[in-house]
């Protein structure tokens, strides 16, 4: 085990990170952004170095001042968390390079699967499901209109690189497929540093169901079932839960299997996620494997018992799992609520500032990540969420309900927050009934 590790990352997922590594007994490094100099997981370390200025590109995501961190403190290795360089193949090679381990999967299957069409490739090999269209990257308007016209409009032009939505295109036609190749092409080279997409046809009124699988150096991958992520806003998550409320357990074996095997095949280990789209009939189209922890592992360790995070430094350490698939059940239903610093009422505006109040709810079933507290001031500089409210119960319905108790206890001031969306998003009818799609709230709000 290592007797210390860095963690290249700040907010909640960095105080995630520190309380696994204490209960393994390992020391962590903070790194921080002087925007972030008074944060919860700078306090909570047992290291802290300051790397820059607020501006990510002057402190999460400048490698070198990371290493140099690194090896001031001698950490043996580094956790990304996720965001910032968590899946960033060169990153994983410089860390391993300075004899520092990198708390993540190899470079090669990061790059492997962290590219879309060499993922989808191996996908195909494996004989896991995939949404008909381009084999490889699509390099002119009219390689394009012939592979659209062959499968049939909508489509989907995806970038290759990167995630969260950006680089994502729908065409309905000739003239709306040339416009948006330029346009996902353009946005991905400026927020990826690449400008191949591909194509895939559209999956209209789609779910998202995602599998959580873990691997490690010795070739064990087992999966810890799926999550179903479909409420979200503009390909951001809002709602996660675990299981997914409308697959039967023939359904769900097929599926997480059929995960665990293409990750096995790439020779896969550390957290992962192999991310399908569903289709009204219940057949699954691979969307994407991120190469990371999610934002939304607790639901997963809440309905499995299994300290995701934990596994990660055990597992990058050498560890082989502790625990083979058939050890691993599902108990119960857990979800998951980002609490991000947002005002629903003007077209989510962040809400950076100071925090005067902030008491979140506790009680059985009820878990809190966050990192923000009275007194917190949040910055402009970084993504909006401040932190997750979790809830776990014997069911989904008793799940929601702990979720609506939780959610009215949570008293934050005079930050305005998505809260009051979730609550009115929890006592939808159609969410109730699980008669939703990716685009649902979209729809419901109007935008």
């Amino acid at each position: 085990m290592f007797n210390r590790i860095l963690i290249a990352n700040r907010g909640e997922i960095a105080v995630r990170i520190i309380r696994a590594a204490h209960e393994l007994g390992v020391e962590a490094v903070a790194v921080y952004s002087t925007a972030d100099k008074d944060s919860k997981h700078v306090r909570m370390a047992d290291h802290a170095v300051c790397i820059g200025k607020p501006s990510p590109a002057e402190s999460y995501l400048n490698i070198p001042r990371l290493i140099a961190a690194a090896e001031v403190t001698d950490a043996d290795a580094i956790h990304p968390g996720y965001g910032f360089l968590a899946e960033n193949a060169h990153f994983a090679e410089v860390c391993r390079d300075c004899n520092i381990e990198f708390i993540g999967p190899s470079a090669k299957a990061m790059a492997l699967l962290g590219d879309k069409v060499s993922c989808k490739q191996l996908a195909i090999a494996n004989k896991v499901p995939t949404s008909p269209g381009s084999k490889g990257a699509v390099e002119d308007e009219k390689t394009g209109l012939k592979i659209a016209r062959d499968i049939g409009y909508p489509v989907m032009i995806k970038a290759a690189s990167g995630g969260g939505g950006r680089g994502m295109r729908v065409a309905h036609n000739d003239g709306s497929l040339v416009s948006g190749i330029k346009q996902a092409s353009q946005e991905a080279k400026a927020a990826f540093g690449d400008c191949t997409v591909y194509i895939e046809k559209f999956i209209e009124h789609a779910r998202h169901v995602e599998v959580q699988v873990l691997g490690d150096k010795h070739g064990n991958v087992v999966h810890l079932w799926e999550r179903d992520c479909t409420m979200q806003r503009r390909k951001q998550k809002l709602i996660e839960e675990a299981p997914c409320p409308v697959l039967n357990d023939e359904e769900r074996k097929k599926l997480c299997t059929a995960a665990a095997k293409m990750c096995k095949a790439a020779g896969y280990y550390t957290a992962g996620t192999v991310e399908f789209l569903m289709d009204g009939d219940k057949n699954f189209y691979l969307m994407e494997v991120n190469t990371r922890v999610q934002v939304e592992h607790p639901v997963t360790e809440m309905i499995t018992g299994v300290d995701i995070v934990k596994q990660t430094i055990r597992v990058a350490a050498g560890l082989e799992l502790p625990f083979k698939q058939k050890d691993i059940k599902i108990n119960g239903h857990a979800m998951e609520c980002r609490i991000n610093a947002e005002d629903p009422a003007m077209n989510f505006a962040p809400c950076a500032g100071l925090i005067e109040s902030f008491n979140p709810p506790g009680g059985p079933g009820v878990r809190i990540d966050t990192h923000a507290h009275a007194g917190y001031r949040i910055p402009p500089n970084y993504d909006s969420m401040i932190g997750k409210l979790i809830t776990h119960a014997p069911d989904r319905q008793q799940a929601i309900t702990r979720m609506l108790r939780a959610l009215a206890e949570f008293e934050i001031a005079p930050t305005k927050t998505t809260i009051p969306l979730h609550t009115r998003l929890l006592k939808n009818g159609s969410f109730l009934s699980n008669d939703t799609d990716i685009n649902f709230v979209e729809r419901l709000l109007g935008l």
